[in-house]
């Protein structure tokens, strides 16, 4: 079900995209990692910051619309009033962009527009995946 989202802010749908995000990373680790809860909750860790996510952010750009650049671009010039003290500055506003451009395609209804983001992000998270699989 769509709705409408011109009524959130982009850190209402940074809200959302976080927890979006989280989920998708989340599913596809427990669907390739083959690896017990605890492992699976350090490698989520792993991807789903604002480091990994901004890179994933620069990864995406040539991807996008003109729309969802729109999106993430006011996500990333909302100004949230802290970054965590373990990130940059700059990774965590293309952190939030990303996260607005997620909850907003999620809110909308676009799925499957969803995934094949996630899908062009998700090399790192394999590659991540598969080294801690070799690690005793």
């Amino acid at each position: 079900m769509a709705h409408n989202t011109n009524m959130y802010g982009p850190l209402s749908l940074a809200f959302l995209g976080d927890a979006v995000f989280g989920l998708l990373v989340r599913e596809r680790l427990l669907l390739t990692a083959e690896r017990p809860v605890g492992r699976l909750h350090t490698l989520s860790t792993k991807l789903v910051n604002a480091a990994a996510q901004a890179d994933a952010a620069r990864l995406l750009q040539p991807l996008l619309t003109e729309a969802e650049r729109d999106v993430y671009r006011r996500g990333r010039n909302a100004h949230p009033g802290h970054t965590p003290k373990n990130q940059s500055e700059g990774d965590y506003h293309s952190a939030t962009g990303l996260e607005a451009l997620f909850g907003w395609l999620y809110l909308r209804g676009e799925h499957d527009r969803l995934r094949t983001l996630f899908d062009a992000v998700w090399q790192d998270g394999e590659s991540i995946a598969r080294q801690e699989k070799t690690d005793p």
